[in-house]
């Protein structure tokens, strides 16, 4: 399993031959102006919530590759109505696509469209796939529902907010990749704006003092598990 970090909350996944992204936002994104979106590939798209930073090129990415856009029911609604495919989901279920079983779990946040149309309950996801399990925790807050994750998976890895502000900070992240029980975290959704800057290198110091590998990935970096 190759992960690439895009930037904010996006991300690549390639896995058993498949492509998959969540929550694509690049284009308008200037740290990631060296990211061509249109050599991108995708079989699935995987959506937390509905907010512009994380839907902003679900449209253009997923009418150029035919890619299934996974996501909460409402979410998934909106974008068939365009034209596009997608496979609706909701808190607690699972499915098992060609690439591996997800899981749609809790996440504490808001979620709209940027035209204001509903865009249901926000959520992470929990993916296992090539004996590799990854926890991708969309904006949320440190809820204690994330103590149910290890009860049925045991990670390999947890992607969870660190920007503060919006989501959970540094030190919430910590108590959350205790709860998950997993000691190797990928940072995302922060920097890209002012309100979500962070000390790079205090941040990683505070994971690493509770025994917690922190990476913070360059846009366009990947890593293997």
């Amino acid at each position: 399993m190759k992960i690439t970090f895009y930037g904010h909350a996006s991300l690549g996944i390639s896995v058993g031959g498949y492509s998959i992204l969540v929550d694509p936002y690049i284009s308008a994104n200037p740290e990631a102006a060296h990211i061509d979106m249109n050599q991108l590939e995708a079989d699935y798209i995987l959506l937390t919530h509905a907010h512009g930073d994380h839907t902003l090129d679900v449209e253009a990415i997923a009418s150029r590759t035919g890619a299934v856009i996974v996501s909460n029911a409402e979410i998934a609604g909106y974008y068939e109505a365009k034209g596009l495919k997608a496979h609706p989901m909701n808190h607690g279920g699972k499915w098992n696509f060609d690439f591996g079983q997800v899981k749609m779990v809790n996440a504490i946040h808001s979620s709209s469209f940027p035209d204001g149309t509903y865009g249901g309950n926000p959520a992470g996801f929990v993916i296992e796939s090539e004996h590799k399990n990854i926890y991708i925790a969309g904006d949320t807050a440190l809820t204690y529902d994330m103590k149910l994750i290890p009860m049925r998976t045991k990670l390999d890895l947890a992607i969870l907010p660190i920007g503060d502000n919006f989501t959970m900070d540094v030190d919430d992240a910590i108590i959350a990749a205790q709860f998950v029980e997993c000691d190797k975290v990928l940072g995302y959704h922060y920097d890209t704006f002012g309100y979500i800057k962070i000390d790079h290198e205090q941040s990683i110091k505070r994971f690493f003092d509770k025994g917690i590998d922190l990476m913070l990935l360059q846009i366009g970096e990947s890593i293997e598990l």
